[in-house]
Order: structure tokens, then sequence, then C-alpha cells
């Protein structure tokens, strides 16, 4: 993974460039691409940016992205078992990718993106929240999906548990919900006057418009559901294949996807940060 300045500036320039220069690919990658298949699955909660990068990646390599995006939990115990084979795995939580390793799985890994959570809130802000203790406030209307499939809830639970207001905030949630974005559909709605989200969330196109945002501090975050990786796997019937796709995805071009859909690219300075902050390192 690139992180000199050099990185940085090819970064910025990539998301200067919009869309089309996102879907640029470098001579060396398309070479060593030269077409054929690459099997590649991830966690869903990529597959709004997985999907258009690959589009871009295949129109400019020729190689067909044939994708996978479902529960990162489900795929990565179908891979640790052996039920499941993939060439390319984009996974959620650093210790996926570290047990895929230790397994003799995956081959090696790489930092991909980083998710960051916000409050969302109907826009023009109603209630007027501006940071998390307002969400405490009485006649507060939060919106919750505390069984939603992790780290949907869990990771909620661990903000509040962090900003030591737990109890209070659940008093002002008036049902629990089980999906996060029928919940986030309640405040696009009005129904409800905040919700705690994920910043990738809120990209999505059905709410991209309808939401306003409030920033949470980082120190609240729990570090397991940040993380996203991308890794070789063992099985990968071309490794020079695999490796071309991993080195675009985590290039300036594929990783303008990534920022677009709301995550931290992990090239990006704040990305940087967070892989030396988090141990984001392939060290088996």
């Amino acid at each position: 993974m690139e992180t000199t300045e050099k990185g940085r500036r090819d970064f910025l320039k990539a998301l200067a460039l919009g869309a089309a220069g996102a879907a640029m690919l470098t001579p060396q990658t398309a070479n060593a691409a030269e077409g054929g298949t690459l099997q590649v699955w991830s966690c869903g909660g990529l597959a709004e940016a997985m999907m258009l990068a690959h589009e871009a990646y295949q129109q400019h390599s020729g190689v067909k992205v044939v994708y996978t995006g479902a529960f990162a939990a489900a795929l990565g115990k179908s891979l640790l078992t052996g039920g499941g084979q993939t060439e390319v795995f984009a996974g959620r939580v650093l210790a996926l990718a570290q047990n895929l390793r230790k397994a003799g799985k995956m081959v090696n890994f790489r930092p991909l993106c980083f998710t960051s959570y916000v409050i969302a809130v109907p826009k023009g802000n109603p209630a007027k929240i501006s940071d998390i203790e307002d969400l405490t406030r009485p006649g507060v209307r939060v919106s919750m999906a505390r069984d939603a499939s992790a780290p949907g809830g869990q990771a909620v639970m661990g903000i509040l548990k962090a900003a030591d207001i737990t109890p209070k905030v659940l008093a002002n949630v008036p049902e629990q919900g089980s999906c996060v974005q029928r919940s986030v559909e309640s405040v696009a709605e009005g129904k409800a006057d905040a919700m705690i989200v994920e910043r990738r969330i809120t990209r999505m196109t059905r709410f991209a418009d309808r939401l306003d945002l409030v920033e949470i501090p980082e120190r609240f975050f729990p570090a397991g559901p940040l993380t996203f990786t991308v890794g070789m796997m063992a099985n990968a019937s071309d490794p020079a294949k695999a490796a071309a796709y991993m080195d675009w995805i985590t290039s300036a071009q594929g990783q303008a996807f990534f920022e677009a859909a709301g995550f931290i690219p992990a090239i990006s300075p704040k990305g940087m940060e967070l892989v030396e902050k988090l141990g984001v390192k392939d060290v088996a």
C-alpha cells in the first residue's frame, strides 16, 4: 500500500477527477490482469462501493469480477471451515483476516478502508440535535436497531456505553428495530428525531438527500467494527491476477469509490492514521 506523500497526492487527485478518474487503470495493472475472471467475496457493507468499483475494473482491465457480498461472519466461517472458496476476500473486523492467515486460508491481506459513525437526523434537524448528549433529552425520539445483525446494534450499544449515556438513550427509543436501514428510514421520514448509524448508510441513494448529519467524537467508536481488509486466498487460481486486483482496489483510483460511499480510504491521511492506531498490518 502506498503511504508516501505521492500516495496522498494521487488519492486527492483521484477524488478530484471523480468517477471517470476513479475508473482509470495504470498500464502495469492492466497488463497484469489480461482478462479472464476473478472471484471476489466481501462483507455486505462494502457491496455498494464494490459493485461500482468492479464495473470500472472490468471495463478497463478486461477481468470479469464474479462478486458476492454477504454477512462477513458467515462468509468468514465458510472460508475457515473449507465450506466456501473464493480468490479474494474483503472482510470486516481485523481479527477475521488474521484468523484466515493463521489457518493458512489467506496468503496476505492489506487495509482496505474504515467506517465511522454519525448521528443521522431528518433534513433540517427539527429536534436541534447538536451532539451525542442531546440523545438523552426528554422527548427526543431515538431510532435504533439493537437486534440488527452484527455489528449494527452491537456497535451502537458500544458507542452509548463509551459515552456513558446508555440508560437515558434507551429510554428515548419508542420501539427497537431489527434492520438498520428500516430504522434509518423512520428518521428520513421524520418519524424519529435521530439515530446513530454508520456514515456509509447515510450515503445510500435512498437516504443521501433526506438526512443531515451530526458528528460523534471518534473516542466513542468501538475499534472492532471499524476495519475492512482485502486479502488473497490460498486457493487463488491466478495469484498474479488476484494481486493486480488488490493493487488497484487499494490504489487512489480504486479507493475513490470507497470515499464516495462514505468510508475512510486506507490510503487517505486519516486512513493511514487508523492503520497505525489499530495495527492493521499483515504480520503473520
